[in-house]
């Protein structure tokens, strides 16, 4: 057996890629010796239980494309789990196990432990929304026999990632009445789709000098909804008319709808070995999902466990559903009052704050093997490494005593961890920076991904599966 054929043998049996070396991809001497792939040294139950978590991740993400559909999916998960909606007569018995929702769009998941609400909860943040295109108020126009809608962009975006694909509309309409009409369509594999053409390379010449995120611009991203025009020649008219008699909407019923376009292709696996997977909206509902199914797990926990999936991330944590609200805070406040009754005060829930533990979880960029040289070896996340910290400088770390206990409770359940910081500048993100404005003690920490941002990122399934180990592991932890 030849070198080559080796490589390629190892590739498929232990989920991992061999490389060979290229400019700026770190030799083996550069890498730390203690950071294995995560694939390495799983028994044969473990592995099973990596695939099998991967199937049921890819089966809730085929249906939770937006905040509004996970919060759905998750409230459907919760409950075949013994979870119940949180209410003014709940029974906060240790143990218990409630769901709150904030306006649709987050969820809160509550497990009740023995200690007091007053000294403090376990809380595992994420996010729910995701990079995508959003209907403008009056998106409606005709253009050249076409109707299209007019988009604007939710998150960061490369453009040109989102023309030439299958794209679904999801979301609802609010009536005047009061009524909500739930829109889906592209989805289901008998759906039609939508799709923002690009010019073809026989007629482009003169945009080529466009460079990078601007070959396609943001205003150039709307999409073909329909091209047969009615009785006056009205292709938008004809539209309307659809609309009218599908969904009993108006024109102006769009001013107050939430209609989102996210990719329509269903999660795949990715390689001979299956070792990856392409999804759209990973970033972060991947996240989310691991929080999800890690707070399941508890039964009675010492302290009060949270699972905060939260809206809005990707425009800075905003309005009253993102993490900058003071929803989580006041949901706090609330268990501690109707623990403490008339013996509740402010300084109650000041203690708490500052008693609780966060981790703030999202995903980041992984190594990339055509673009190594945009890390540090030293430094970079790879995806089949396992869990990340996120150690970005400038004072946005977590302080050293608490990354050291988070280290300590990762080794002690055996979760595979590495450490990401980025090439040349500090930065920090996601809402741990919302919550420790709070004074909670937060970390950050996730799992790297390939296409972070675009319409079809890449995960690795050992990653995943050891980020809902590491969320289980920190409910559980001594303090």
């Amino acid at each position: 057996m030849n070198s080559n054929s080796r490589a390629i043998r190892i590739f498929i049996l232990a989920g991992t890629f061999a490389i060979s070396p290229i400019a700026g991809w770190a030799q083996d001497d550069e890498v730390d010796d203690a950071v294995k792939p995560a694939w390495v040294g799983l028994s044969a139950d473990e592995r099973r239980d990596v695939l099998a978590f991967a199937e049921d991740y890819k089966a809730f993400m085929s249906s939770a494309k937006t905040e509004l559909s996970f919060v759905t999916e998750a409230i459907k998960v919760a409950r075949a789990a013994g979870f119940r909606e949180l209410t003014a007569d709940s029974n906060l018995r240790p143990g218990a196990k409630f769901y709150d929702v904030n306006r649709d769009r987050t969820i809160t998941l509550i497990v009740v432990g023995t200690e007091p609400f007053r000294d403090g909860f376990r809380v595992v943040g994420a996010h729910v929304d995701s990079p995508r295109l959003e209907l403008k108020a009056r998106p409606l126009y005709e253009m050249e026999g076409f109707a299209l809608f007019q988009t604007y962009r939710h998150g960061g975006i490369k453009n040109y990632q989102w023309v030439n694909i299958p794209l679904a509309l999801v979301g609802h309409v609010d009536k005047k009445d009061g009524s909500r009409v739930q829109i889906s369509v592209g989805l289901d594999p008998k759906d039609p789709v939508f799709v923002i053409p690009d010019l073809s390379p026989h007629v482009d010449h003169d945009y080529r000098e466009r460079m990078n995120r601007d070959v396609i611009m943001g205003e150039e991203l709307d999409p073909i909804i329909g091209s047969i025009p009615n009785e006056e020649n009205s292709v938008s008219d004809a539209v309307l008319s659809y609309l009218a008699s599908e969904y009993s909407i108006e024109k102006d019923d769009l001013v107050s709808a939430e209609l989102v376009l996210v990719p329509a292709m269903a999660p795949r696996d990715v390689g001979f070995d299956r070792s990856l997977m392409a999804i759209y909206g990973q970033d972060d509902k991947l996240s989310s999902y691991t929080a999800l199914r890690a707070i399941i797990e508890q039964a009675t926990p010492r302290r009060t466990s949270l699972a905060f999936l939260v809206d809005n991330e990707e425009v800075g944590n905003v309005n009253n559903t993102g993490a900058q609200s003071t929803y989580l805070v006041d949901l706090m406040s609330e268990l501690i009052y109707r623990q403490q009754g008339d013996r509740y005060s402010d300084y109650d829930l000041r203690q708490a704050l500052r008693k609780t533990k966060v981790v703030s979880s999202d995903v980041n960029p992984g190594i990339h093997p055509t673009y190594p040289d945009v890390w540090e070896p030293g430094n970079a996340p790879r995806l089949g490494h396992g869990v990340n910290f996120k150690l970005y400088g400038g004072g946005f770390n977590a302080n050293s005593e608490f990354i050291a206990w988070n280290r300590g409770y990762l080794d002690g359940a055996g979760v595979v961890w590495q450490t990401a910081t980025y090439k040349g500048r500090a930065s920090g993100g996601t809402i741990g920076n919302s919550l420790s404005k709070d004074n909670m003690e937060v970390i950050d920490y996730g799992i790297p991904l390939l296409s972070i941002h675009s319409t079809y990122a890449l995960s690795s399934k050992s990653d995943v599966h050891m980020l809902f180990r590491a969320m289980n592991a920190f409910y559980k932890a001594a303090d």
